[in-house]
């Protein structure tokens, strides 16, 4: 058996896991991340929801119920947190833009608005001024986005289609860093004959360097240009996901992939190690704390039964409200389900309020309370949580 040992290692490899390790790798620490496979933030949009109840989502923060996560971190620490994630992005690919204490509006690959916080610069322009002309180009035979939706909705529109020769968005983004192909494209733009303005695409302009596409395609064109976030799966969300696994292990953290924990080691009221499950010898990983960031039902981190819900690490106690039969609304469409309420119950140190772990901390949408789809707060919630988790880790290690 393979055995190694760090500081603190982190369990789940979405938003809040990613978060949490960057905060301890950046002071000092010997981190090890794992990862049962790829999160559920690839599927994402790539934009940072904080909270969609007021025009300035920290603001919102003091209207949340006193048990909500966003409570037990603060409005203070939850703004610093996402300028944490901000610094982080700024020195990747894809830098983000947005203010923490405004809300904005992007459009949708269906012709709705999004109301969203920070995003990828590559979608600064998406809220666009109302009455403003809007030229959108998509794909022949792309099936993730509706142009047609979009032009319906806004009256001062058109669109295009363009043959890239693929149809998926994964295999146009490819295409786009392509330089003969790139070219091809700048071309086609500037043959459109349509009023000035400017011109939306889908979220595809390439997977490593899309602002430098994004640049080049505005410079030639000398046309305001900008990305529209597409369905599941997204190029935005595996960019974001992408960037912050380069970045984290640029700084020296240790990411398992694609290995779920299949035993934990335990002495007294502390974990000593988590054992891998792989297809060759397993490993040992040892650790002075743990942080469990292994999400909510969607992620794996939780499996609902007839009866109860089950966390699927360490076997930590959960809340859940009720009883099966009032987990959900009755319209299924009704924002507000009592499931998302379960998870589990964390103090102000983050650590699990009904277990005697010591050195266990909780962050992200495993937290109760959190309802994640009922607040918009899914990305946001997990940066700030996962900070602070990491910063109370902090604490107790030093």
């Amino acid at each position: 058996m393979i055995a190694r040992e760090y500081d603190v290692v982190v369990i789940g490899g979405g938003m809040s896991g990613f978060m949490a390790s960057h905060t301890l790798s950046r002071k000092g620490y010997k981190t090890a991340l794992i990862s049962q496979g790829d999160p559920v933030c690839s599927l994402s949009t790539g934009c940072i929801d904080v909270l969609s109840r007021s025009k300035d989502p920290l603001s919102g923060i003091r209207e949340l119920p006193d048990d909500h996560p966003y409570r037990l971190v603060g409005e203070k620490a939850v703004e610093e947190a996402l300028q944490f994630f901000s610094q982080i992005m700024d020195k990747t690919a894809i830098p983000y833009t947005g203010d923490p204490r405004e809300n904005r509006e992007i459009l949708t690959p269906v012709g709705t608005t999004k109301t969203t916080c920070l995003v990828p610069r590559t979608m600064a322009h998406a809220q666009g001024d109302a009455g403003d002309y809007i030229h959108v180009v998509s794909f022949k035979g792309l099936k993730d986005f509706y142009p047609s939706y979009i032009t319906s909705r806004i009256a001062n529109s058109s669109f295009s289609l363009f043959d890239a020769k693929v149809t998926s968005t994964l295999s146009i983004a490819t295409r786009f860093e392509e330089k003969p192909f790139l070219d091809e494209f700048i071309s086609w733009i500037q043959d459109l004959d349509t009023p000035f303005g400017t011109i939306a695409l889908p979220a595809v302009l390439g997977m490593r360097k899309p602002m430098a596409v994004l640049e080049e395609l505005s410079s030639k064109t000398g046309r305001v240009i900008f990305e529209i976030p597409t369905l599941p799966p997204s190029i935005p969300g595996m960019r974001l996901f992408r960037a912050l696994k380069s970045t984290l292990q640029q700084a020296g953290g240790h990411v398992y992939w694609g290995k779920p924990v299949s035993s934990v080691e335990r002495r007294g009221s502390r974990i000593e190690a988590v054992t891998l499950a792989t297809s060759g010898r397993p490993s040992r990983v040892y650790g002075r704390a743990f942080i469990l960031a292994s999400g909510s039902f969607v992620s794996g981190g939780l499996f609902a039964s007839r009866t109860s819900v089950q966390e699927t690490v360490f076997d930590l106690p959960v809340f859940v409200p009720g009883p099966r039969t009032d987990w959900f609304n009755h319209d299924f469409f009704t924002p507000g389900h009592a499931i998302e309420k379960a998870g589990i119950l964390i103090g102000p140190s983050f650590r699990p309020r009904e277990s005697d772990l010591e050195n266990l901390f909780v962050c992200g949408s495993i937290i109760a309370h959190s309802e994640i789809m009922k607040n918009h707060c899914g990305h946001g919630l997990a940066i700030a949580t996962g900070c602070a988790a990491a910063n109370a880790c902090d604490k107790e290690l030093s």
